[in-house]
């Protein structure tokens, strides 16, 4: 079992090599190791250093001798919340068996709200930070422009907050010409800031949840703020959005182009950030958002996921029945850890082969221009979970198809981006798909607005769900919309977490 100096010298080790070494020679394999070793050598280090996993694979009956090859690994046992966190103490599952290799610690709520703690090291968030390097070399450019990075992520124990404002940390570290504001999810804080320190940079990173980000552009045009003279850049995790709100967005902060002024994270707070989007994924997500045949094939379903690029030596992902798992390393390894999102993998040769199989090769080119790094990364696809959908007429109807329908220009204005969907049964046994939706504080009900916004979802729902439209009867095809109040506390409670669905 390793010592605490070995720790100490292992994350000395670590940052010297993320300080010292170019984008390039941090993604993907070390000289001399590909995936299989590198996903051995995590195993045997858990086996050794973990008590709670020795004790894992005993029950399972694993013999850690046997397992020497990669098709070794993928017979291993998987790890679940219930079945591995939940089952062993927290000591026991850190390595070492104990906290004291660990220096910063997040918690989770889960759906439950039980609290879960996820402690980690430096040298576990040196690996996360290569993600926001490449975000903020390969899409910002920002080792060449003087950047302000904004943390809108609630500050605190939450995964978001500390631990992007420790990374983006690392890279001014590192050399970035890189200033860290912290106002958290603080508005009156993120225009004080604006306001002060935006004019001296070229550019400006705003990094929150996206409904957020989105109120934070839309209130500072209210209050006369110009983002376009700041080059606002945005960076989001957390949720699923549709490319038309992107768009909308990019053109409400005056920026330029989608590939080149965002990008997505997907993160966990047990796994950190496991992949991200790059100019090459937001594009190819791009094409597919307007040829959804073409998604669907992709795919295998009518809505379209997070799309993003994951580095194999970093995080590692295979699928488990339609479900990821991801291992890694982390204050707790993970070996084979079944996180549960519906999602798959797709090889970066593949991917641009099928682009290419469907005439993009045009829009790719006209998006990415000359310039921008195109990383051969494999991508993981991300949907959300599977039980937010609902069946109509025997069509699955899912909240990322309704969420297109309520982010196109001419309604979005009105709405928090807030909705549920339900299947209601009326008095005479008739069925009706009813979506109940959220206004924005200052903004009423009306008949109108509930007309338009049943339009904007059928058509949208036509568009994108062929399920929808050959199984739904045409009369049945508008749902029923029902426009409630900010914080409505029958739908829309404050504090509590938010559904998509009823059953």
């Amino acid at each position: 079992m390793m010592q605490p100096d070995s720790y100490q010298v292992e994350t000395g080790q670590a940052l010297w090599r993320f300080l010292d070494s170019p984008l390039h020679e941090l993604i993907g394999p070390a000289p001399g190791e590909d995936t299989e070793t590198w996903l051995l050598a995590l195993f045997r280090r858990a086996v050794r250093d973990v008590p709670a996993y020795r004790d894992f694979l005993d029950l399972h009956a694993v013999d850690p001798e046997t397992v020497n090859t990669l098709a070794d690994f993928h017979h291993l046992p998987l790890m679940t919340k219930p079945g591995y966190m939940q089952a062993y103490p927290l000591v026991r599952r850190c390595q070492g068996g104990s906290l004291i290799s660990c220096d910063r610690v997040a918690v989770s709520s889960g759906s439950t709200g039980e609290p879960t703690f996820w402690p980690r090291s430096m040298r576990h968030e040196l690996d996360i930070a290569v993600r926001f390097e490449q975000v903020f070399r390969d899409s910002f450019r920002a080792h060449e422009r003087p950047t302000l990075a904004v943390v809108c992520f609630a500050l605190g124990n939450w995964v978001g907050g500390l631990f992007t404002t420790s990374c983006c940390w690392h890279l001014a570290r590192k050399g970035y010409p890189l200033l860290v504001a912290t106002p958290g999810n603080n508005r009156d804080e993120i225009f004080r800031v604006i306001r002060n320190l935006a004019p001296e940079f070229e550019q400006t990173v705003l990094l929150g949840y996206p409904p957020f980000i989105k109120d934070v552009i839309d209130a500072g045009i209210a209050e006369g703020i110009d983002w376009q003279r700041f080059n606002v850049r945005m960076v989001f995790a957390g949720e699923v959005f549709s490319e038309e709100w992107r768009a909308e967005l990019v053109r409400r902060a005056g920026s330029r182009s989608p590939c080149h002024d965002t990008a997505s994270l997907y993160g966990t707070a047990d796994g950190g950030v496991l992949g991200n989007e790059s100019p090459f994924t937001i594009a190819a997500r791009g094409f597919l958002a307007q040829h959804p045949d073409a998604a669907r094939e992709l795919f295998g379903e009518s809505r379209l996921p997070t799309l993003v690029q994951y580095d194999p030596r970093s995080r590692y992902f295979e699928v488990h029945e339609d479900t990821l798992v991801v291992s890694g390393d982390s204050g707790i390894p993970l070996v084979r850890y079944h996180i549960a999102d519906k999602g798959g993998v797709i090889e970066f040769d593949r991917m641009r082969e099928f682009l290419g199989e469907h005439g993009a090769d045009g829009w790719m080119n006209q998006a990415l221009g000359q310039e921008t790094p195109v990383r051969p990364l494999p991508l993981v696809f991300v949907f959300g979970r599977a039980d937010f959908t609902v069946s109509f007429y025997g069509a699955n109807i899912y909240p990322e198809n309704v969420t297109v329908g309520l982010e196109q220009p001419e309604v979005m204005n009105w709405l928090t981006g807030k909705f549920v969907l339900e299947v209601r049964e009326n008095p005479d046994g008739d069925r009706n798909f009813c979506v109940t939706v959220e206004l924005r504080p200052e903004i009423l009900p009306d008949e109108d607005k509930a007309a338009r916004l049943a339009e904007s979802i059928r058509t949208q729902l036509l568009r994108l769900n062929s399920e929808f439209g050959h199984y739904t009867p045409t009369e049945k095809q508008r749902p029923v919309v029902n426009l409630r109040p900010f914080g409505d506390t029958e739908y829309f409670p404050a504090g509590v977490k938010h559904r998509y669905t009823r059953r």
